[in-house]
């Protein structure tokens, strides 16, 4: 590919446009849009401008939104190739470019689009955000339960070319209530004369078409499926869900976690295509948050300030308390967090959850504590540190803060997505910083109430 690449960009500098648009035809819609989106936003418009109505319609659907972005606005001068572009596009394509755009952008490109395209595009655009009726396709090929397979096949091949897959097709009575879904497979393998009737079984799964797009991913995981039919409350046959469209919904659920995992709201464009003023209102609010969270840390310290002046040898292991706390909490967000985004754990399962983590938080920690306990003996007795005639109270003040502090963690990892989806919130919310906020502040008083306990008559 990277051949490919270097001769293209060599023939786009020269501009040998004859030869170039002779080789951009030859390649598959991927490899070009890959060509794309590595260059400037002027030798993109100079490259697709080269392509074929079909295969450019090909390869404007692998590209990026913020690519398909810059090609729209590259032929803004040319309305009629753009015109020729959105009414080519497949319908669920089309419909995830312009739910991205600004309302009144696609108000003005949806203008440009022939009755029927816009007829089309309107239908599915008029189903709520988020919901299976934005992804699906009204291109799909049915056939009626009284074909026979020699007709259904002159009837795929008829109508079949614009279809959005043949893998499956759908069997549908007159009034367009959906029977059942064959497989192409077993068409092309039954006996010419054969009744369609004979060969469905009328078991199938479909969606409504208000139904989440959440639950699509799940359903086409379970059923092995590339296109699922989308039918109303009557079961009439709307459109279908390909496995392509429901990918896209994956890859943007996963970044949406990943971004509120990290402490910042979900950005609605791209980093790159999200304002300096809208990216900080999107992480100003988490940091704020976890900046007065943090205050109650320093307001846990004050309150053990005498102790700390008696022992100050007990500062020094505050980093390490509070970083353990927090890693191990946010470990246990992670792990649970995903879990339930996979379908593995659901609300009920909080019991099972809170007995494994108290069982691995006391395990960690205890581990944990031993490691800590040896690098105070090693600091003492190789003369690195001095800890005082107390040193073995001082280990065992960290070593047992350390076990109940990451199981204070682990718990609180743990239990918090479950506290937060029972109140019908985004378990990702429990963002890694927030539960080392949380953990940091409860555990410099499990550390200093421990201290206090082993160290009294002694140091304190």
């Amino acid at each position: 590919m990277n051949e490919i690449k270097i001769h293209l960009l060599r023939l786009l500098d020269e501009k040998n446009w004859k030869i170039l648009k002779k080789e951009l035809n030859d390649l598959e819609p991927l490899q070009i849009a890959e060509v794309i989106e590595d260059l400037p936003k002027s030798d993109q418009i100079l490259m697709f401008r080269l392509l074929s109505r079909k295969l450019a319609k090909e390869t404007f659907q692998y590209l990026s939104l913020e690519r398909q972005e810059d090609i729209i606005d590259g032929m803004a001068s040319n309305k009629e190739r753009i015109a020729a572009l959105l009414n080519d596009l497949d319908p669920d394509d089309r419909t995830a470019f312009f739910e991205e755009l600004p309302g009144k952008v696609s108000q003005r490109l949806m203008q440009m689009l022939s009755k029927e395209e816009y007829a089309i595009a309107a239908r599915l655009l008029g189903y709520p955000e988020e919901s299976i009726g934005r992804l699906m396709t009204p291109e799909y090929v049915a056939i009626r339960p009284y074909f026979t397979v020699q007709q259904t096949l002159e009837h795929i091949r008829k109508f079949g070319h614009d279809s959005e897959t043949l893998n499956v097709i759908y069997v549908v009575d007159e009034n367009w209530k959906l029977i059942d879904d064959i497989r192409i497979k077993e068409i092309i393998l039954a006996s010419p004369d054969r009744i369609i009737s004979e060969i469905t079984d009328n078991r199938f799964v479909a969606f409504n078409a208000y139904d989440d797009q959440e639950i699509a991913v799940k359903v086409f995981l379970d059923h092995d499926r590339v296109a699922l039919p989308v039918v109303d409350t009557d079961g009439t046959l709307l459109g279908i869900v390909t496995i392509d469209d429901v990918m896209d919904v994956v890859q943007e659920e996963n970044t949406e976690d990943f971004q509120k995992f990290g402490g910042t709201e979900g950005l609605d464009l791209s980093y790159t295509k999200t304002s300096l003023f809208e990216l900080v209102k999107k992480r100003a609010g988490w940091l704020i948050i976890l900046f007065l969270g943090e205050m109650l840390t320093a307001s846990a310290m004050s309150h053990y300030d005498e102790e700390i002046a008696k022992a100050v040898v007990l500062a020094l292991f505050v980093p390490l308390i509070i970083s353990s706390g927090g890693n191990s909490g946010s470990q246990a967000a992670s792990l649970i967090i995903r879990a339930m985004a996979l379908g593995e754990l659901k609300l009920k399962n909080w019991w099972y959850v809170m007995r494994k983590e108290i069982l691995s938080g006391l395990l960690l920690g205890s581990v944990l504590g031993i490691i800590g306990f040896i690098r105070i003996i090693i600091w003492q007795e190789t003369g690195f540190y001095d800890y005082g005639e107390y040193w073995p109270w001082v280990g065992a003040s960290v070593s047992v803060s350390l076990v109940f502090i990451v199981l204070w963690g682990t718990l609180s990892g743990s239990m918090i997505p479950f506290i937060l989806k029972r109140f019908g919130l985004d378990p990702a919310t429990a963002s890694a910083p927030f539960v080392a906020t949380l953990v940091d502040v409860t555990g410099l008083i499990i550390y200093f109430s421990i201290a206090t306990l082993f160290l009294t008559g002694r140091l304190l």
